[in-house]
């Protein structure tokens, strides 16, 4: 079997669900706002263990700077998600896609920043 028959024989064997455009980059649109919201909470976990750990350390005179150095690289973060899905946008602009493709950059970046996020809370004692 070629390619186009095996892509042909796949369709006939899932249902198509009729979508439009419009459905679609509500349901990227969603897909980042959901993850948004798990990001901020953890973000909102990191910092105040950053904190913690600044509070904790009495050697330096008030701390390492954790605190300061997250907050720094979460601003930093945010502008970085924000360009980079406008490059990714950037293939289809002006067009349906739009949306939807930037939605899905910033959702898919904003799932693994909440993963290093988690990841810099195991990182320090």
């Amino acid at each position: 079997m070629n390619r186009l028959m095996l892509i042909a024989a796949g369709m006939l064997a899932v249902p198509a669900t009729a979508q439009t455009q419009t459905d679609m980059n509500q349901q990227a649109g969603s897909a980042f706002k959901a993850a948004d919201a798990v990001m901020t909470a953890q973000w909102t976990r990191t910092y105040a263990y950053m904190k913690r750990l600044d509070a904790q350390d009495t050697s330096r005179g008030g701390g390492f700077g954790y605190a300061a150095a997250a907050l720094n690289s979460q601003r930093a973060w945010l502008k970085y998600r924000d360009a980079e899905c406008v490059i990714e946008g950037g293939e289809f602009a002006g067009g349906s896609l739009q949306p939807m493709t930037r939605a899905q950059c910033a959702a898919r970046l904003t799932r693994d920043r909440t993963k290093q996020l988690i990841a810099l809370r195991w990182k320090h004692p």
